[in-house]
């Protein structure tokens, strides 16, 4: 049995590649704050995989897509022929040729239901224009995109289980290690790279790795850039300010629907246990403006989510709403109660930007158990 050049080195980089950005890319769903990050590197997983969708085509042997077989009838020879010893096929098999296939796909579609739904809910990205006309629908492209990444995962499981299948039955062919050394031993021709492959496999894979690096280093790229405006709620409507925000945190009109604001500014002599009463100008202006601004007039998603949350729509206190609760869930009493932050409702401790009228995952700051860091 001779040893057969099957993949080639740009074949083996796009596999290893395409494992670290996918297991980076499971890590950076964490956090929330880390949902920049994640786009990124989603970025790159589609930029990766386009590059694979090409060499599939244009290619060498055994790596193109008219070496795969995706008969029915090669699946069931191969099936039925696992323990046949004689039966070996060089390249990939008819079962891990529907699983790439599949796995290709997979990835478009999730890398695409991402961006949408990055883009709509977010306000970010490339397809941040299509947020305001279909903000309403956020969850069904966030459950689209879930869905494609968990069924991502069950081909991964099917790929890997059927390689250690192949490393049980057939260990001799050296199919796990020829991912590494591009060998198998077999009978058969050996793979070869033309000037021209070699020049698209150090675009594909070379632009993918500058692509990251881009997408992750440079602020504000189109690939995460945001669209949230930042509120001057100073010099918009300064009685605010000073009123509200001289003894908390200036919470954004657009977290609360009109009914609570209603409900709060009916009763400022009963403000959570105090009394913050106002002339009747200043409690006007601030009535007014609160009103005119609440969540029902909002795109962003902490105010749809927070409406969409809210049984009694008269709620007043920020964190004793569902959505509040749901996520903030995580986060230790002990952070809670630490000197730096003292309240739930201290929200500019972890979220720098609430009180320019934006929550976005990628301001939160996460305090360390104690909240003095």
């Amino acid at each position: 049995m001779k040893r057969v050049y099957v993949w080639t080195l740009p074949t083996r980089l796009f596999h290893w590649l395409f494992v670290l950005l996918i297991i980076a890319s499971l890590i950076s769903t964490e956090e929330d704050r880390w949902l920049n990050i994640h786009a990124a590197i989603g970025s790159a997983v589609g930029a990766l995989v386009l590059f694979r969708i090409v060499w599939g085509i244009i290619g060498p042997r055994y790596s193109r897509f008219g070496d795969f077989h995706l008969s029915i009838d090669a699946l069931k020879e191969y099936l039925l022929s696992l323990l046949n010893p004689s039966r070996r096929t060089i390249g990939h098999n008819p079962a891990a040729s529907y699983v790439m296939v599949a796995m290709l796909s997979t990835v478009v579609l999730a890398v695409s239901s991402g961006m949408l739904a990055y883009g709509i809910a977010e306000n970010r990205g490339l397809l941040a224009s299509l947020h305001t006309g279909f903000f309403q629908d956020m969850e069904i492209f966030e459950e689209i995109h879930e869905f494609f990444v968990n069924l991502l995962w069950v081909l991964i499981a099917a790929h890997v289980g059927g390689v250690l299948v192949d490393r049980l039955l057939h260990k001799e062919d050296r199919t796990l290690n020829s991912i590494i050394d591009g060998h198998k031993n077999m009978e058969g021709e050996s793979a070869t790279l033309s000037w021209y492959q070699k020049v698209v496999a150090l675009i594909g894979i070379g632009g993918t790795i500058a692509l990251l690096v881009y997408a992750l280093t440079t602020p504000n790229n189109p690939l995460i850039a945001g669209y949230n405006k930042k509120v001057d709620y100073a010099k918009v409507n300064p009685v605010f300010v000073n009123e509200c925000g001289s003894c908390h945190t200036l919470y954004p009109p657009s977290l609360l629907p009109r009914e609570s604001w209603v409900k709060l500014m009916g009763d400022l002599s009963n403000h959570f246990g105090d009394d913050a009463s106002l002339d009747s100008a200043d409690q006007q202006s601030i009535r007014e403006y609160l009103l005119a601004h609440s969540a029902e007039t909002s795109t962003q998603e902490m105010s749809f989510k927070m409406m969409q949350s809210l049984e009694k729509r008269d709620m007043i206190a920020i964190t004793q709403t569902p959505f509040w609760k749901k996520r903030h869930k995580h986060i230790s009493e002990e952070i809670f109660k630490s000197d730096k932050v003292k309240s739930r409702a201290n929200c500019k401790v972890c979220h720098s930007d609430v009180e320019e009228g934006r929550i976005e995952d990628s301001a939160i700051k996460i305090l360390p158990i104690g909240g003095n860091g």
